[in-house]
């Protein structure tokens, strides 16, 4: 019986800490030909206005969810990006034609 419940912590040990690790998103290669302030954005996890989707991907992971919006009247595409962050917090990011353009948080030190 004690060999049975120490194999149970253990598994259920491993597996609590499996999430605990830091999942790399992209690798030195997949980033190299950005242009360095990108790169060392992607690094740090940070996002700015200008980022391509891929950027944003890379740097934050993808989105809790994807809308697609009405198209601007010059008919540039728009896609809104949500990230959630425990109940409360949520940030929307707004791209144009692939590019973002927008960036709404109630996260602090999201928006700067």
């Amino acid at each position: 019986m004690m060999k049975k419940t120490f194999l149970l912590f253990f598994a259920m040990l491993l597996i609590s800490h499996a999430g605990c690790a830091k999942t790399l998103r992209y690798s030195d290669e997949e980033i190299k030909d950005f242009p360095p302030p990108v790169q060392e954005k992607i690094k740090n996890n940070e996002i700015s206005v200008g980022m391509t989707m891929l950027h944003v991907r890379y740097s934050w992971g993808g989105p809790d969810s994807v809308r697609i919006l009405a198209p601007l009247e010059d008919g540039k595409e728009r896609v809104e990006w949500i990230y959630k962050k425990a109940p409360f917090f949520k940030t929307r990011l707004i791209f144009t034609d692939n590019k973002l353009t927008e960036i709404m948080s109630s996260e602090p030190g999201v928006v700067k």
